[in-house]
């Protein structure tokens, strides 16, 4: 029986990292654990429970004292092929999508008590390797000793415009220059945060998907992986 690996998948906010690591998933039959939808949870939480003020302000001491109420699961849909997020045995996929949780989620993200807990249900539910999870720090702090990571980046304004198209096929209201300006701010948090912030591991591979299709990128994740795969050594008995 092979053995099963650990995929990390990092890289910045709308570079689509969550739809190539469900692609991945379900092609090589591993499990997909998306972390942002995980911070997204613990934001949509905080807007619920009135932990955020109108000004941005989180209570953060209601916060730290009510995380052990924040549990994320996910389940298989069958009719989209992928996976949904849930809060508390709650369906959320699409409330943690909009772009008030987006606009609130790097500050939230960037709580050292909110990234502990997360961080800890994360390695929990790949203790036993065969997933493949994607975030901002998977290959750094989650999952230092991923046997493959990969860190996937592409231009600000073509992840902005991907960010936009989302959302208006979703029929939410957006304005690209108020999406491009999250991205940015986004990016600037997520990199500067002083606890597990986005950077890419040093032996992480990079994948600029600017000007790739998903078929193309697929491809080269799918290489990527048979190539590590081949490498392994044989699993123990």
């Amino acid at each position: 029986m092979d053995k099963k690996i650990t995929i990390a998948i990092d890289g910045h906010s709308s570079c689509g990292k969550s739809t190539m690591a469900k692609d991945l998933a379900r092609e090589i039959g591993y499990i997909y654990i998306d972390s942002g939808a995980m911070y997204r949870c613990c934001t949509l939480f905080a807007l619920d429970n009135s932990l955020i003020a109108p000004d941005g302000t989180i209570d953060t001491a209601t916060l730290e004292a009510r995380m052990p109420e924040i549990q994320v699961s996910f389940k298989f849909n069958p009719e989209t092929r992928r996976p949904d997020t849930y809060l508390n045995n709650e369906l959320v996929e699409d409330r943690i999508r909009t772009m008030e949780v987006s606009s609130h989620v790097s500050p939230i993200a960037a709580l050292p008590f909110v990234r502990a807990a997360m961080t800890a249900q994360q390695q929990a539910m790949g203790r036993e390797g065969g997933i493949v999870m994607d975030g901002r720090d998977i290959g750094t702090a989650v999952f230092p000793d991923a046997e493959l990571k990969i860190f996937v980046t592409a231009s600000d304004e073509i992840r902005a415009q991907r960010r936009y198209d989302e959302l208006i096929a979703k029929g939410q209201p957006a304005d690209f220059d108020d999406v491009l300006a999250n991205l940015r701010e986004r990016d600037r948090i997520d990199s500067t945060r002083a606890v597990a912030p986005l950077r890419q591991a040093p032996d992480a591979l990079v994948l600029d998907n600017s000007h790739l299709t998903i078929p193309e990128q697929k491809q080269w994740l799918i290489e990527r992986f048979k190539e590590k795969t081949k490498t392994l050594p044989p699993p123990s008995l």
